[in-house]
């Protein structure tokens, strides 16, 4: 039977409130830059990719290969998060964390000096895909080490928050990417951007070494990891050692709704920083700088309410909040494309925006809601494996989807479905696992 364990108290002996804000920093660091690593990406896919590495066939076709070389990085995903998982339940958070670092770093600087087809023909689309599964390895394995150093080492009552620094690092890396792409187009013309410019918010990904050596230098394992560590001490020629095994054997049904309550959230972000990218400049013929503009200052109404909600999560519950996020999800995909379809840049303002704020409301519990579904010695394999399923199920594959029904039907109200059949699932899981709270 799978029963999810109660949420873990925290240790006795509290950590310094300094060594506290030090270890919630640099996680919420991690968080930014990978997801800018990350994200540069989709927005290099959605504008350049296509041409310079899958030139032949329609535009239409194009974009589909370049989305469909986004979407392998999602289905690595889970690879690094079972492996990252296993490893970080059994030896530490922190190891983990500073090796996805080191390796997203590398991938992203990689894509940024790979040469397109026209120079070194097939080998190039091939090697740009297997840079992309580094990168999907890369964050799968990140996630889950940023998410426990911050709420592992979080006040009583305050992991909501504690969590939610971390899920800051999605709109900071987006707000980033946007503000490097837009300063290399504004900087350079459209035939310098598609040759040269656009390497730039890929060569950045440097910066990301550096800060995985700050972390294994400066930052310290967690207090939770280090009780966990005992207890798994004592039964490691037991069946319950392995961390993925306990999972897989008693936990996998937690896993799973978790998964099914979050795509939703996934996948509509996705649409809205690259599906939407792509739409609005392809066939909606509009200025790319002005929906990156809208894109970048969307992104930035996150970095309030993001915290807001998880805030609240402390106060009145984790599950409430989730829920309230999803449903306004499902009750705004409509109006969402229906007011981008006006092809105004104001409405199109106003779309994004709210549909922002109910992404916002699901994404700042999200973080203490997966490490509460789990104790600590399965933690990071358990979490993380139910943020990479969601991964792959809702946003790898949302902005292809988002094209192929859109090349389908000729219509945006076949994508707005496709939010709200995922947003049914959500809110189903949702309430399930609702219902096994409180049974426990």
């Amino acid at each position: 039977m799978d029963t999810a364990p109660p949420a873990q108290p925290l240790p006795t002996t509290a950590p310094a409130t300094g060594n506290r804000r030090r270890v919630a920093t640099a996680a919420a660091l991690a968080s930014a830059v990978e997801w800018y690593d990350y994200f540069v990406f989709g927005i290099a896919a959605a504008l350049v990719l296509g041409d310079l590495y899958f030139p032949a066939g329609s535009p239409s076709a194009g974009v589909l290969a370049s989305f469909a070389t986004f979407a392998v990085g999602f289905l690595a995903r889970p690879l690094g998060g079972i492996v990252a998982g296993h490893l970080g339940d059994k030896r530490g958070r922190k190891p983990m964390l500073v090796l996805a670092l080191t390796l997203m770093g590398l991938a992203t600087t990689g894509i940024g000096l790979l040469p397109t087809y026209d120079t070194i023909g097939v080998a190039a689309p091939v090697l740009l895909v297997v840079l992309r599964v580094v990168q999907g390895v890369a964050v799968g394995a990140q996630w889950g080490g940023a998410m426990l150093l911050a709420t592992e080492y979080a006040p009583e009552g305050k992991r909501g928050i504690y969590g939610s620094v971390v899920q800051l690092g999605v709109p900071i890396g987006v707000v980033t990417a946007n503000t490097v792409f837009l300063l290399a187009g504004a900087f350079t013309s459209d035939a310098a951007f598609a040759s040269w410019a656009w390497r730039i918010p890929f060569l950045a990904g440097l910066l990301v070494l550096v800060l995985a050596w700050y972390i294994h230098t400066r930052v310290e394992e967690t207090p939770e990891f280090r009780q966990a560590e005992q207890a798994l001490a004592q039964r490691e020629k037991t069946e319950t050692a392995s961390p993925l095994r306990a999972i897989l054997r008693h936990h996998l049904g937690t896993v799973l709704l978790a998964g099914g309550s979050f795509a939703v959230n996934t996948a509509t972000f996705y649409i809205l920083i690259t599906g939407v990218l792509d739409y609005t400049t392809r066939e909606l013929h509009m200025n790319r700088g002005a929906v990156l503009t809208v894109s970048l200052c969307v992104s930035l109404t996150q970095l309030v309410l993001i915290p807001a909600s998880a805030a609240l999560s402390d106060r009145v519950g984790r599950i409430r909040i989730y829920a309230f996020g999803a449903a306004g999800i499902a009750l705004w995909a409509v109006p969402l494309f229906l007011l981008i379809d006006t092809g105004s840049l104001l409405w199109l303002a106003v779309g994004t925006f709210v549909a922002s704020c109910f992404l916002s409301i699901m994404y700042g519990p999200q973080a203490a809601l997966f490490a509460e579904l789990f104790t600590p010695e399965m933690r990071y394999t358990g979490a993380s494996l139910g943020y990479q399923i969601a991964a792959v199920a809702g946003g790898g594959l949302a902005p292809f989807v988002m094209v192929l029904l859109l090349e389908a039907t000729g219509t945006s109200m076949s994508v707005a479905g496709y939010i709200i059949g995922l947003s049914v699932i959500a809110l189903l899981s949702i309430k399930v696992l609702a219902s096994r709270a409180r049974s426990r």
